[in-house]
């Protein structure tokens, strides 16, 4: 079975040639079949170039010239994957190597549809947040849950991944652009019936987020609104 990694990445030149020796040496390790896309988000230092010029054996970069947001350079790459297994995760690993070999056997014994990385699911998933932050994600994670009528415990993970067909039918109808998009791709894939399996995580690598918390909450729940509205009266 083909696994197929997709790296969203926007400016991240410091670390991003790290990130691909890591992985490339990582799934050489462990996998005999697959693919690491870095999904360039129309980066302006080279962040593509870096990637392009290691010429590591199965990585690629896809992408666009123009910024757009996260949830778009994830769609690219999903979209883009070729794998059985399609997983996105963060540029600056934050959750580690080891959790892609944990989804892929899990997918291998389960097969659902969709897997979500949860920090609520183990006693160590907050290891290393402040007390303040730790709080203020676990509200934040509650109030867009009720709001988006769904009951996961951590819809804000960075770390997900898809059977490839399930991949490919609930991307190809995602349209949303900006950090709401792990909402859109939860939404459809309940209203198109796919089966929901959260797995335990935890933050192995920490810095400092690129979300602003007043902005970035504000924008997601109108966009929530607004996504949740669009998949309930789309024909499918």
């Amino acid at each position: 079975m083909k696994i197929s990694l997709v790296i969203p990445m926007y400016n991240e030149s410091k670390i991003i040639a790290d990130t691909a020796r890591t992985l490339s040496k990582y799934m050489s390790e462990n996998f005999e079949s697959y693919e690491i896309l870095f999904s360039d988000d129309g980066s302006t230092d080279g962040s593509g170039d870096a990637v392009r010029a290691l010429a590591l054996p199965n990585v690629s970069v896809v992408g666009y010239a123009q910024n757009r947001g996260k949830g778009s350079a994830v769609r690219c790459g999903v979209m883009e994957a070729e794998g059985d297994m399609i997983m996105f995760t963060d540029a600056d690993l934050a959750y580690g190597t080891d959790v892609i070999r944990t989804y892929y056997e899990h997918y291998l014994e389960k097969h659902p549809d969709m897997m979500i990385g949860s920090r609520n699911l183990g006693k160590d998933g907050y290891e290393g947040y402040t007390f303040i932050r730790k709080l203020a994600s676990k509200i934040y994670i509650k109030i867009l849950c009720m709001i988006g009528g769904f009951k996961l415990s951590d819809s804000q993970c960075g770390c997900k991944a898809f059977g490839a067909k399930a991949a490919k039918d609930i991307f190809g109808r995602c349209a949303v652009d900006g950090f709401a998009f792990d909402f859109e791709a939860i939404l459809w894939a309940g209203r198109l019936g796919y089966s929901i399996d959260e797995l335990p995580v935890k933050i192995i690598n920490h810095r400092e987020s690129k979300v602003n918390v007043l902005r970035d909450s504000v924008k997601m729940l109108r966009d929530l609104m607004r996504i949740k509205k669009n998949v309930k009266n789309t024909k499918i």
